[in-house]
């Protein structure tokens, strides 16, 4: 009677572990599928601009654009993947089409730019080539009190700082070049650690497994 307790304890709590690796088991599964599904996004053909992107469905779509910068580029501070330290370069462009859309040209590094100083970006018509994106930065997205640095691209309160569509394409390729270096939509970067969870999550079923075969062997020792 003394080991019933003790069993259904021990049995107990190796099952929630294990569920719970299991869990992960199907979070990698669902992980690596969306991974896999936005990677193939990416990587498609590009398209015309759509005339009105959803942000639900036409995230990280590959499209091209013609047009020239219409306005001072605003400035992301961060670290970027692929980009370092530094700025991103988010700038009004009007299309052949008549069209305001932002454009992410890329990354300025830190020390290659005054935090007061403004970016300047061609005069031209250019060639571009990137994905839509409406990045999940959770910030605010609000500028310093001057107005100068942005901390995050939150596309809606950007396009209304530069009266532009609540359209961002973050560029891959720029024909003639425009200075910044692109740092263009990709999945490296994407957490993907539920596997090592699963790992640990096994890994503790087996230890509460063997303690409780411990403490069964310990009880049953004291009662012989």
């Amino acid at each position: 009677m003394r080991l019933i307790l003790p069993l259904v304890f021990g049995l107990g709590g190796a099952a929630l572990l294990v569920a719970l690796g299991l869990w992960q088991l199907q979070r990698l599964d669902w992980k690596e599928g969306m991974i896999a599904e936005m990677a193939s996004r990416i990587g498609a053909a590009p398209i015309a601009l759509p005339r009105s992107p959803d942000p639900q469905t036409g995230n990280f779509v590959p499209v091209t654009l013609t047009g020239r910068v219409v306005g001072p580029p605003l400035r992301v501070l961060g670290a970027w993947r692929e980009g370092g330290s530094g700025f991103r370069i988010v700038a009004p462009v009007e299309t052949e089409e008549a069209r305001r859309v932002m454009v992410d040209f890329g990354v300025v590094p830190l020390d290659n730019v005054d935090s007061d100083a403004q970016v300047t970006l061609p005069e031209g018509l250019l060639e571009i080539t990137g994905n839509l994106n409406w990045p999940d930065d959770l910030n605010a997205g609000t500028p310093d009190p001057d107005g100068n640095i942005w901390f995050a691209r939150n596309v809606d309160l950007m396009a209304d700082a530069v009266a532009t569509e609540r359209v961002m394409v973050v560029a891959r390729e720029v024909v003639p070049p425009a200075g910044p270096t692109p740092v263009p939509v990709g999945i490296e970067g994407i957490p993907n650690s539920h596997l090592g969870y699963a790992i640990q999550w096994f890994g503790l079923a087996l230890v509460w497994l063997g303690m409780t075969v411990f403490l069964l062997w310990r009880i049953r020792r004291r009662t012989i």
